[in-house]
């Protein structure tokens, strides 16, 4: 029988509507949902089905109820209800592993066909055993049945929607399904499977994207375990910046909110922003002495001071040895204080270029010239030939003034912003990702300009960009695991963090809120060790106005 035309039109509106919703929803469960409701309503069937594909740990395929909803017995199972499906999975192999065609929508599954029954009693060439038992535990009655496959364009399987009793608007009653509800649903079928596959690529796209973003932290980690877990953490501490902004109501700040979209791009920002460490040499990254390469060069120091000690001892032997024993025991008593001054005076050096080498404390112009001094002192190597103690660079790492990098070594070290640059903007970034190499680029810029590699000005830096460089400097300053410093407690950090504001380097608005909201605190709870975590008084953080 022909559909009435305004039948139809409200079929065709009711499947529009559903492809818009298709195509802007990428939230799968609830699509899967609007699915089957729309299903039912165009061919006013009272219940219905939707069953997905599951693969087994053993590799086996079966057809997993996902879906369940009859309007006369008032029964919404699985989706968004909160009544979960208990049926176990139906098989798409039987034991001898021919395909299962008993069940019919393992048979509509297998053979990729739509099953269309009028009466489901009267049909013989499929097991109903289980919807007997549905129709005598509930007391309903199960007539027409439309079994339709749901496969992408390429002829997977996503699922099986399956609908019972269409039914007759005039007599309220189950009537079979026509031609037209079959090929409507069986269009709708189609045009949802391959909206579901879509999604379900882009998805497994962004996930593989984001493994591959972790693959790279990952060749980082091997190298320094240091800066592995500096890649995690940051982007951590920066999304919990950027929303603690985007709920503020009130100050410089309140115009600033985000999508999701927005989120997703700092977020990719934050696990790249230091990729181009992957190009900085270990021994540098690692550096935890001044006198670290390969090795910590302190023990060839330590060697010639034993030296020193050494020959001093030997001078003094020679010196009784040659005047024979015209030396009285006085003479030799003062030769051996002097020996030991001497010895004392040695001792006292060593200690002293031992302490500088650790680089913990910022060493003052005098301690400079101290060093200086000290690799003047003389010495006899293996082949025989007199030198300097220290070397030129020996005496000019131990003389850096601040930390353990000399620098070149920085440039090294900074270098990496430079190529995590190159790196990330020779990718064909979507549109959604665009702005990552200027939020990623730009965490050692400063608000005076005076940062680098750009010398960017505060307001030629994204909000984003602002936070991120807050998040690098806080995750640093706690770190417990840097092997030149550390980590400091929460009010210290946010101590010498309230400097940096002070100083024109950090965003002074963004400062504000972290301190206000206590963005500090949500991340010292989650990463920082209980002993670092102390009580922070606002009115004695720098900068910071209440």
């Amino acid at each position: 029988m022909d559909q009435p035309q305004t039948d139809i039109s409200d079929r065709l509106e009711m499947l529009t509507e559903l492809s818009l919703a298709l195509s802007s929803n990428r939230n799968i469960p609830l699509l899967l949902e609007r699915i089957l409701q729309t299903a039912k309503t165009i061919t006013l069937a009272d219940g219905g089905t939707l069953y997905r594909t599951e693969e087994g740990a053993d590799g086996a395929e079966s057809l997993a109820f996902y879906i369940s909803i009859n309007d006369s017995l008032n029964m919404h199972q699985g989706g968004s209800s909160d009544q979960k499906i208990t049926i176990p999975n139906l098989p798409l192999r039987n034991e001898d592993g021919t395909p299962n065609l008993s069940a019919v929508a393992a048979y509509a599954a297998n053979t990729r066909h739509s099953v269309n029954i009028a009466d489901v009693y009267q049909a013989d060439e499929f097991n109903f055993s289980g919807m007997r038992q549905f129709d005598k535990k509930y007391g309903y009655h199960s007539t027409s049945f439309l079994t339709v496959p749901m496969q992408d364009h390429e002829g997977e399987l996503i699922g099986v929607l399956q609908l019972v009793n269409a039914i007759n608007p005039a007599t309220g009653q189950p009537h079979p399904f026509s031609v037209t509800d079959q090929k409507f649903i069986e269009a709708l079928a189609s045009q949802a499977a391959i909206a579901i596959t879509n999604q379900q690529l882009i998805y497994r796209l962004e996930t593989l994207f984001e493994h591959f973003i972790k693959l790279i932290n990952m060749g980082i980690d091997e190298k320094s375990a240091h800066t592995g877990r500096h890649c995690e953490q940051v982007p951590e501490l920066a999304m919990m910046l950027a929303e603690a902004t985007h709920e503020t109501v009130s100050g410089p700040m309140a115009a600033f909110t985000m999508s999701e979209r927005d989120r997703r791009e700092l977020w990719v920002a934050g696990l790249l922003h230091d990729c181009g460490k992957i190009t900085t040499p270990n021994h540098v990254v690692e550096k935890s002495t001044k006198l670290e390469t390969i090795y910590d060069r302190i023990h060839l120091v330590d060697a010639r001071f034993e030296v020193l000690k050494r020959d001093a001892e030997i001078r003094m032997l020679k010196k009784q040895y040659a005047s024979g024993v015209s030396f009285d025991a006085a003479q030799v008593a003062e030769m051996a204080r002097q020996l030991q001054q001497e010895i004392a005076e040695i001792d006292a050096d060593r200690d002293f270029l031992r302490k500088s080498n650790l680089g913990s404390e910022g060493m003052k112009p005098e301690s400079q010239q101290r060093v200086a001094e000290i690799a003047k002192r003389q010495w006899v190597g293996p082949e025989g030939v007199q030198g300097n103690v220290l070397s030129e660079d020996e005496a000019m790492n131990l003389s850096i003034r601040a930390g353990t990098l000399n620098e070149e070594e920085r440039l090294i070290i900074n270098n990496h912003i430079v190529v995590t640059i190159k790196m990330l903007e020779s990718l064909p970034w979507p549109k959604q990702l665009k702005q990552v190499p200027e939020y990623a680029g730009g965490h050692h810029e400063r608000m005076d300009g005076k940062g680098y590699p750009r010398g960017l000005r505060g307001d030629q830096m994204s909000v984003p960009a602002r936070v991120m460089a807050i998040a690098d400097i806080f995750e640093a300053l706690t770190a417990m695991d840097r092997p030149y410093k550390r980590g400091n407690t929460l009010s210290e950090a946010l101590e010498i963090l309230g400097g940096f504001r002070q100083r024109d380097h950090i965003d002074p608005d963004l400062f504000d809120v972290f301190v206000r909201s206590k963005v500090y605190q949500q991340y010292a709870d989650r990463f920082m060790s209980p002993h670092q975590i102390d009580a922070v008084d606002h009115s004695k953080i720098p900068g910071y106005v209440q």
